[in-house]
């Protein structure tokens, strides 16, 4: 929560520095909702006691989404930098009629979104044949390894799925199908401890195929050796190094690089937010009113090609972000900037 926090604090100095928005300074009021969904929602009572004219967070998707339930009914605008979970923007993604939460937005991309990337991403490399093994009981690992899967149907490559249960640590038995099955690249979008292990078992039992993986990879370098790890390939939403005006404007402001794509979706999901309020102001209406939260409701959803410092961004009929994801490649046991694709 820190990450974001700072990350957006970071821009909203700078606004307020350039002037504000219409002359007008950015107040930030802040409170901690310690990752749990009643304290988010007090927290939310909050600031609307406060007067907030809208709202940036949660971070975690179960307390983003606990805020949403009552941002929607406020109708108060609110964008979240971290929470990929369809359900923040749709009240039941099951169902492809369900409503929208029209006023809620986010910056990150969701799960579905990294699986079909990095499908995309086998195929540039000239995958004909993939496999998936992933955690069958993590929600993220399943988002994202299906997605993947339903993905290389799509465009024609071959994809085999194997699963495991929460908590298995040998995965002799779902390597070996996949062997067999003559996976080129094999997408493994879980938690990194798992990840290390079946790496590292992968590469025991003579398997050469390449590894892909989702963001939940960075820092993946402590949990396998470099030279197993050599050549794998993940997606995340922002890489380190690729952006050092904004690296080393956090750097002085908080006397430490970026550790991770946090800081940047927070600075990003702040930028958003202000743009849209200056929609608002532009119309001349009064901070606080219906009619001056449904503009900034209104401005965000037409944001077009706007360029932040994790991409460019436009939003689709969910109010999920059209934009590139990073490709970092493992290099000599670095996470190494390949390309936004």
């Amino acid at each position: 929560g820190i990450a974001v926090s700072q990350g957006a604090k970071l821009y909203i100095k700078q606004l307020n520095e350039e002037g504000g928005i219409n002359g007008k300074q950015i107040e930030i009021v802040e409170y901690d909702d310690k990752g749990a969904t009643a304290d988010a929602v007090n927290a939310y009572e909050r600031l609307k006691s406060d007067g907030v004219t809208a709202v940036i967070g949660a971070v975690l998707t179960n307390t983003t989404v606990a805020v949403a339930d009552k941002t929607y009914e406020d109708n108060m605008p609110q964008i979240t930098a971290s929470a990929t979970a369809a359900s923040v923007t749709v009240l039941d993604p099951t169902d492809e009629n369900s409503d929208i939460r029209t006023n809620v937005f986010r910056a990150c991309f969701i799960d579905p979104f990294q699986g079909e990337k990095m499908a995309e991403y086998a195929q540039k490399l000239g995958a004909t044949k993939c496999a998936v093994l992933y955690d069958s009981g993590n929600d993220y690992a399943k988002g994202v390894g299906d997605a993947f899967a339903a993905k290389c149907a799509e465009l024609g490559i071959e994809c085999t799925v194997e699963g495991y249960a929460t908590g298995d640590k040998d995965f002799k038995a779902q390597l070996t199908n996949i062997q067999a099955f003559g996976a080129e690249y094999i997408m493994c979008p879980n938690y990194l401890e798992d990840v290390g292990l079946i790496v590292t078992q992968a590469r025991q039992q003579g398997i050469t195929a390449g590894f892909l993986g989702g963001d939940g990879w960075s820092g993946v370098s402590a949990y396998a050796s470099a030279e197993d790890l050599e050549g794998s390939y993940f997606c995340s939403g922002y890489a380190l190094g690729s952006n050092k005006e904004f690296e080393d404007a956090y750097a002085a402001e908080y006397g430490e690089a970026p550790k991770q794509m946090f800081e940047a979706l927070g600075y990003d999901a702040a930028l958003l937010m202000c743009d849209a309020i200056k929609g608002a102001e532009e119309q001349g209406l009064e901070a606080g009113t219906d009619e001056y939260k449904q503009a900034i409701i209104d401005t965000m959803k037409a944001t077009d090609g706007l360029q932040g410092v994790t991409g460019s961004f436009t939003f689709d009929d969910q109010n999920n972000p059209i934009k590139t994801a990073s490709i970092l490649q493992l290099q000599g046991g670095q996470e190494v900037f390949v390309e936004n694709f």
